[in-house]
């Protein structure tokens, strides 16, 4: 047990102004007491005192419109895949499988998050929104992989392995990785999936005082998915990237159903391009849709939230009667590794500083702990994309929403971007893909297994001519009905 000089803690909470922290020590036992001093001894006093002051000034600069320093994409840096030749997408296809086969490619899956919205007490990952198959998101995104691997192979005639780096927070962290043992990591190899951890940051009071959440525990927060950067380095995935040959990563959340996992075409037209960093968009249902949108602000790349430009500019259309700032954020982007090691080593210090107001629970006078009715602090994040404006060569993708966006976020009381609406976006694009593949389906109540078809391909041969009613489930023939899942 280490021995606590509580003068020489209180001196360094002092010089920055946060001795509040030490308020309870006299009343603690040894054990807390050595508890708390851990938690202090992680706190990089000198680097928080800058944080809160650049994150409250950001909170004024909030409320400053964009409008006359904002661009969108320009047309030679974005492809639309719905009115792309098909050809060129053949050829980025090809380029992708290519860069599979030789072991280039890695996903980075931020799956942080609770399924506490969503009433559910496990990591979001874990959900399962009511497929006939039963199969959560992880194992869809899984078996994604799996077929993917197998694509490239058949592509190229090279077994390529595509890397899986999960990034859990301190609270899913264990039962993320329990989870893949009960499953046998879906079929994939268990040395190239990688789960590590993201920072935490402390909650600050409205006048910068670091707060507790017990008499012996500092109140902390997740650092946003853009503390994605520092956790590569501090976990060592960026030295494992660099080891392996890892050159190109697509990074997406977890909670998007029909994310098309380190989609081939998408890399193979970054890879093509010679981008450093990337996204696929998709195109605003609507000016008002709360979506944050990527444009060009000052010169360089960004992700404008709507709340940052009048409804005057969000309405604005082009001569097509497109909207001009159509091209709606989705988190699904590219990086290659040497851009990921640059942000590393020069600019992740330089990342902005997002503010939220919260309703945090806090040690009150009286030791005893409250949960206060109006917001009383302060949560700092980092958001993944503010790396935009960092890139060489940026590059964007516009895909179709209804075949690659379905978030879940919600229950189903919300009605939207909850189970119900991400069940129902899947089953309605896999019904297409049977129709588009020569079948024919009465009902709508359909899944097709990702180990039998990544994104509609090779259904021809089992459903041209023939018709379906519903539910219909095409599985692989390696498959059971025995999925296991919680």
């Amino acid at each position: 047990m280490t021995i606590i000089d509580v003068n020489v803690l209180k001196e360094r909470l002092t010089k920055f102004g946060q001795e509040q922290l030490l308020k309870f020590w006299d009343e603690l036992g040894e054990e807390d007491r050595q508890q708390l001093c851990l938690d202090v001894e992680e706190l990089n006093l000198p680097e928080l005192k800058q944080y809160f002051d650049k994150a409250t000034a950001s909170l004024s600069e909030n409320s400053i419109k964009l409008d006359d320093r904002i661009q969108p994409i320009p047309d030679t840096k974005l492809v639309v895949i719905a009115r792309a030749p098909a050809e060129k997408l053949k050829e980025y296809q090809a380029e992708g499988l290519r860069q599979i086969s030789k072991g280039r490619v890695g996903v980075l899956l931020m799956a942080g998050g609770q399924g506490t919205r969503l009433g559910f007490a496990y990591p979001k990952g874990m959900f399962d929104v009511g497929l006939k198959s039963r199969k959560s998101l992880f194992r869809i995104q899984a078996e994604r992989i799996l077929k993917l691997q197998e694509l490239a192979y058949e592509a190229t005639g090279k077994k390529g392995k595509i890397m899986w780096y999960i990034m859990t927070s301190e609270h899913t962290i264990q039962p993320t990785l329990e989870y893949f043992k009960a499953n046998n990591f879906f079929g994939l190899n268990r040395e190239n999936i990688i789960l590590f951890e993201q920072g935490s940051l402390p909650c600050f009071d409205f006048d910068g005082k670091i707060m507790l959440d017990q008499k012996h525990r500092i109140s902390k927060a997740p650092d946003g998915n853009g503390g994605i950067y520092r956790a590569l380095r501090r976990e060592g995935i960026l030295d494992d990237m660099n080891k392996r040959g890892v050159y190109y990563l697509h990074a997406h959340s977890v909670d998007n159903i029909l994310i098309k996992v380190a989609d081939p075409v998408f890399i193979g037209f970054c890879v093509q391009e010679n981008a450093d960093c990337a996204a696929k968009v998709v195109q605003k249902s609507h000016p008002s849709e709360a979506v944050g949108v990527v444009c060009i602000v000052d010169g360089k790349y960004q992700v404008v939230e709507y709340s940052e430009i009048s409804a005057k500019t969000t309405e604005l259309q082009n001569s097509d009667g497109r909207l001009t700032f159509s091209a709606g954020n989705i988190c699904n982007h590219f990086f290659t590794t040497a851009f990921l090691n640059k942000i590393d080593s020069k600019y992740e210090s330089e990342l902005k500083l997002h503010v939220a107001k919260k309703k945090i629970p806090f040690v009150d006078n009286s030791g005893g702990r409250s949960t206060p009715q109006n917001p009383n602090g302060i949560k700092i994040e980092k958001f993944v994309f503010d790396v935009f404006e960092f890139a060489e060569k940026f590059v964007a993708m516009e895909v179709p929403r209804d075949e690659e966006f379905s978030a879940l976020k919600n229950s189903d009381s919300a009605g939207k971007d909850c189970p119900s609406t991400a069940r129902y976006d899947i089953q309605r694009l896999h019904k297409k893909y049977i129709e588009e593949a020569g079948g024919l389906v009465h009902g709508e109540d359909c899944e097709i297994s990702p180990l039998l078809s990544y994104a509609g391909e090779g259904l021809e041969k089992l459903v041209a001519g023939k018709s379906f009613t519903t539910p219909v489930y095409l599985r692989a023939s390696q498959e059971s009905l025995n999925i296991a899942h919680l």
